[in-house]
């Protein structure tokens, strides 16, 4: 080997170290200054990332599927009845027809009374009231075995148990409505009323009860207009009549006690007087009649009417739970899971292997961080 003089370049030929750990890929060093050369991740690197983790990757989605089927086929089943009706709309327009004919030619829509939205309807489903006559009317026992038919409350059915009868209503009311959903259809006005139930027959029944208690709403509790103008058209008639008797009966006597009543000029204007009365209490009471007559037909077309579309059916299927759909996803979720703990972990790795001044500065600063909790802790607990 021949001495080179002492101000001759030397030419230092410097290899990095090789990592011989098996499945590692290595990169070679960037050089102090220059360029981060590294190429991009391959889909060779991706399978090689995913195959060196494979029993995360692999067993994590195999776990989630048999502990979610173990799961779901535990799990009581659920049945969902469905019933729907269409509530019949009422025309309140009290316009005449030509106004009504001129509103309609400008574009505008009178909109109809509040009471009479399909909404309206929903919201009284969910009423106190009528969840509770629900949960204390009586229905078949699905629980009763051979030819025995047995029957009882739809509280006793829900095993709700309250400090007392009324705590155990109101906690049957909570838990009937959130088995009971409502949907409102906003173009054809068909409202679906659904209820899930551990029992087929059962969950039909309840949803069959709620659309029958909902139309005696209707009809037997609610006030309408109608109804209300009738009672006072009613209570009007009767008294006008009252009166235009009174008055006949005065112009009556009046006739019986003054018999030349022609030749006198203050009988002559008492006479007139009290004729007109007479008159006036004709006009009234037969303007109270009409408009009792009106208001009686009105009170019959204006009764609120809800048209049942379909009754509710025991369900064949169940709704819930949805075992398949429950395996799929729980798969999907554990492998997106696993597949970005492997990926996580390969960077981890490659962070600790690598030189790059960048990393070394993360580590301190994340130690740095720890030591600074650290001490946040201790002075709080001191």
């Amino acid at each position: 080997m021949t001495d080179l003089p002492p101000d001759s370049p030397t030419v230092h030929a410097t290899t990095a170290p090789q990592s011989h750990a098996p499945g590692i890929m290595t990169r070679p060093p960037v050089p102090d200054g220059g360029p981060d050369l590294r190429p991009e991740l391959t889909l060779v690197e991706v399978l090689n990332t995913l195959l060196r983790r494979w029993r995360v990757v692999a067993g994590l989605p195999l776990v989630a599927a048999v502990g979610t089927a173990a799961v779901s086929f535990a799990l009581r089943p659920t049945y969902t009845a469905t019933a729907t009706f269409v509530p019949e709309g009422r025309n309140q327009n009290r316009l005449p027809a030509a106004a009504a004919g001129l509103v309609g030619g400008l574009g505008i829509t009178l909109g109809a009374e509040p009471t009479q939205s399909p909404r309206f309807y929903a919201d009284v489903v969910r009423s106190r009231e009528l969840l509770e006559r629900i949960l204390t009317a009586w229905y078949t026992d699905p629980r009763a075995r051979g030819d025995v038919t047995d029957s009882s409350t739809l509280l006793r059915m829900l095993r709700t148990k309250g400090r007392n009868p009324a705590d155990s209503l109101a906690r049957g009311v909570k838990k009937l409505n959130e088995l009971i959903s409502v949907r409102v259809d906003d173009q054809t006005s068909i409202v679906r009323v659904s209820v899930d139930g551990e029992y087929p027959a059962l969950a039909a029944a309840v949803a069959n009860r709620v659309v029958e208690y909902l139309n005696d709403f209707n009809t037997k509790k609610r006030q309408s207009q109608a109804r209300e103008r009738r009672k006072f058209t009613e209570a009007r008639v009767v008294a006008a009549d009252s009166e235009l008797r009174s008055r006949e009966e005065a112009v009556k006597t009046f006739y019986e006690r003054n018999r030349g009543w022609q030749q006198s000029p203050e009988l002559t204007f008492e006479e007139a007087r009290l004729r007109r009365q007479v008159e006036i209490g004709q006009q009234i009471y037969g303007t109270l009649k009409r408009e009792y007559e009106t208001a009686r037909i009105e009170e019959v077309n204006d009764t609120p009417v809800i048209t049942v579309i379909d009754r509710a059916v025991p369900p064949q299927e169940r709704s819930w739970p949805k075992h398949v759909l429950l395996i799929v996803l729980a798969v999907a979720l554990a492998g997106t899971i696993g597949v970005l703990w492997a990926f996580g972990a390969e960077y981890v790795d490659r962070a600790r292997r690598d030189p790059h001044d960048d990393y070394r500065e993360l580590r301190s600063l994340l130690q740095r961080v720890r030591r600074d909790v650290r001490r946040m802790f201790t002075r709080t607990r001191a």
